[in-house]
């Protein structure tokens, strides 16, 4: 487990950008229950492609054109059981992180994982992000970072 003091700007990071934390099975159960509309789960992580890549390639595909009904994210490595919930949610892909699943109408239509995030810039991935969001999600509303 990691330190509080370490994980806590990694968690404000997305949290800060109006993504939502699922903390445990529960919050994931009830997330993933919402069946109707497109929902992104990002599984977020401390290592450093997360940190140069992913956050800010997610960040940047909240702020233009069609996005997810829902978005939230778990914490790999901090918040094992929350994380072990989502991968659950589809065992036939392997576990990397970070890593990043849209789902449609509860299918899994999009994943964008961990081999496809390592050595890319944050704007290569937030196009794969936007252009997946532009294929199954209809809503053109930003997501609003927290104040």
């Amino acid at each position: 487990m990691y330190p509080p003091e370490l994980t806590e700007p990694i968690r404000k990071d997305l949290v800060s950008a109006g993504v939502p934390e699922l903390r445990t099975a529960r919050d994931v159960e009830n997330f993933l229950s919402q069946k109707k509309g497109t929902s992104l789960l990002i599984i977020n992580s401390i290592c450093g492609c997360a940190a140069g890549a992913a956050r800010p390639a997610v960040k940047e595909a909240l702020q233009k054109g069609p996005k997810p009904d829902r978005v939230a994210t778990v914490f790999a490595g901090v918040d094992t059981e929350a994380t072990a919930k989502a991968r659950a949610a589809f065992p036939d892909v392997p576990p990397s992180s970070p890593s990043m699943y849209l789902f449609k109408d509860g299918e899994l239509v999009f994943v964008l994982p961990r081999h496809m995030i390592e050595a890319r810039t944050p704007k290569e991935i937030a196009a794969d992000l936007t252009g997946s969001f532009g294929k199954y999600c209809g809503s053109a509303k930003p997501i609003k970072a927290k104040k």
